[in-house]
């Protein structure tokens, strides 16, 4: 058998596009080990069982997309609406590029099979926490008045933004071949929604007015 077919990583790549066409629950250790161009037993020989496979498929998205995403460098920004800005439109365009990935992803995230809820849970809990930990410290920059909590002013902003990436890749899901233009929308969308959180609805009333 050929060297390259014993490759974790190949192995791993291989298996990263049956997870995203048939999803966890649906994928067989058989259909795995075909992708790959091995035996069960050899995939089993790198891999415990398939939960364990996934889980190293995950691991490997999430190594992959944080170095060629950049994220630590966008955390160096000194405004955090500039540095969300720019880190959607990266995302964006890497899950746009790497579909497959973000089949995967989305799968462990959003429809977290049942037997894998727990797993899931303990070993990314921790750095999805840490990232939005991250992002706190960054907004404790943006100046606010002084009778606002700055506690609930994150989490608001963070619903709105979450609200926006979750309808942008659910979009993305449906039709991979979103362009410039819907992106752009979809910026202009979310940032005016940001803009009335930012700077107030409702008009100021004259003086001795209700």
């Amino acid at each position: 058998m050929p060297a390259q077919l014993y490759d974790k990583e190949q192995i791993l790549d291989a298996c990263l596009v049956v997870f995203a066409r048939h999803g966890y629950e649906k994928t067989s250790t058989v259909m795995l080990a075909e992708a790959a161009g091995i035996s069960r037993a050899l995939i089993f020989h790198h891999f415990k069982s398939k939960k364990e496979l996934y889980l190293s498929v995950l691991d490997r998205c999430f190594e992959t997309g944080r170095i060629k995403m950049g994220f630590d460098n966008l955390l160096e920004h000194r405004d955090f609406f500039e540095a969300k800005e720019k880190f959607t439109i990266i995302k964006f365009n890497y899950y746009k590029k790497n579909s497959d990935l973000y089949k995967v992803v989305s799968e462990a995230f959003f429809a977290t099979p049942d037997d894998l809820k727990e797993n899931i849970k303990e070993k990314y809990g921790a750095l999805i926490a840490n990232k939005d930990k991250e992002w706190k410290c960054l907004f404790e920059k943006v100046p606010l008045r002084e009778d606002v909590d700055r506690g609930q002013a994150f989490k608001l902003v963070m619903l709105i933004l979450d609200y926006f990436d979750n309808k942008y890749l659910s979009d993305l899901a449906e039709d991979n071949n979103l362009d410039e233009t819907y992106l752009q929308s979809f910026l202009d969308e979310r940032n005016s929604f940001l803009a009335m959180i930012r700077y107030g609805v409702q008009r100021s009333s004259p003086i001795g007015m209700p």
